[in-house]
């Protein structure tokens, strides 16, 4: 809502609603030090550390309190991938409509990197979100519901995560949200036990309410439908470089991107090395595009130089452009 509003301020339904992903002319506009982000969620993807314990909660120790944690979508049917890619195109589009920069490079936390590759011109609007659609219920049908599950880890080094995930079959890695935000994913019994080994380190575990194992290889029969769906739409070279998810590096070949985008689903998320590769290549300011503020958050708590903003009304537009302007 906060999306189509913004859009509506600056005029650009006009040019939205037909579907295609065409956006203003920025050949003539040299690129700036920015880059832009995509969100994969809701954007409200805000958990309290001391959930009740029959839901995988917090350690018990401390205050509750909440964080910002990059997850998919609890309900990856129909509708919502769909609206959450339509949502960020339309704040990017405002963004260039009221004239902001194009970005340097772009990425997506999981489902935003189809985002990200719309705004580049990789893909079609229309094409974009067809295919969306398909993901999230081939996701949603590859592992019954109940039978998987997920859970943030916080307050530990991915290290002493994998030392506490070894030997353990069923439950893997699944996002690299923060140094010490991440998430895994597997068989719900395997993640549970994860749960029980993760605490006895000190560690903050939350599970979080999701209907499936994303990023994980439970995901795979979901990667082989959707394969067929997305040969049968064109790829374009990005008008700026987007990056992988599965490479955390910027990727700009067109069939490689294709490949990438199947091998995403069963991959892990590698988000804090995407933004330490960005910070190393000269972004200096990093846009989020999309409702809510999660990979702001994650963009403050990886980066200790970094400036992050988030565009998903009218407010922020307004304060992203003179942030850009001054």
């Amino acid at each position: 809502a906060d999306a189509i509003r913004l859009s509506n301020v600056i005029g650009t339904q006009h040019s939205f609603g037909n579907g295609r992903s065409r956006c203003p002319n920025t050949k003539s506009r040299k690129l700036s030090n920015v880059a832009a982000m995509f969100i994969g969620s809701s954007g409200r993807g805000v958990l309290s550390t001391s959930a009740p314990r029959h839901l995988g909660g917090g350690s018990g120790h401390g205050a509750s309190r909440q964080v910002g944690v990059a997850f998919e979508p609890a309900d990856v049917g129909v509708h919502q991938q769909p609206a959450l890619l339509a949502a960020g195109y339309a704040a990017y589009r405002a963004f260039l409509e009221a004239g902001g920069k194009p970005p340097a490079l772009a990425a997506g936390h999981s489902l935003g990197e189809w985002t990200a590759h719309v705004a580049a011109g990789t893909l079609e609007l229309e094409d974009a979100l067809r295919l969306v659609r398909l993901r999230g219920r081939y996701m949603q049908e590859a592992v019954p519901v109940g039978e998987g599950a997920m859970a943030a880890v916080l307050k530990l080094p991915l290290e002493e995560i994998q030392k506490a995930l070894e030997g353990l079959e069923g439950v893997e890695i699944a996002n690299l949200n923060a140094p010490e935000q991440t998430v895994i994913s597997g068989r719900r019994q395997a993640v549970e036990e994860a749960a029980e080994r993760l605490k006895e380190r000190r560690a903050r575990v939350v599970f979080l309410p999701v209907s499936a194992p994303f990023h994980s290889s439970l995901m795979a029969p979901a990667r082989k439908r959707l394969a067929e769906d997305l040969a049968q739409v064109p790829l374009r070279r990005p008008r700026f470089p987007v990056y992988s998810n599965v490479t955390a590096r910027p990727e700009e070949d067109p069939e490689r991107i294709r490949a990438l985008l199947l091998e995403q689903i069963t991959a892990p998320v590698r988000w804090v090395e995407i933004l330490r590769d960005m910070e190393a290549r000269g972004v200096k300011r990093f846009l989020e595009f999309g409702s809510g503020e999660v990979l702001k958050g994650l963009v403050l708590r990886t980066l200790k130089e970094a400036e992050a903003l988030s565009v998903q009304d009218p407010d922020s537009l307004r304060k992203a452009l003179e942030v850009e302007r001054a």
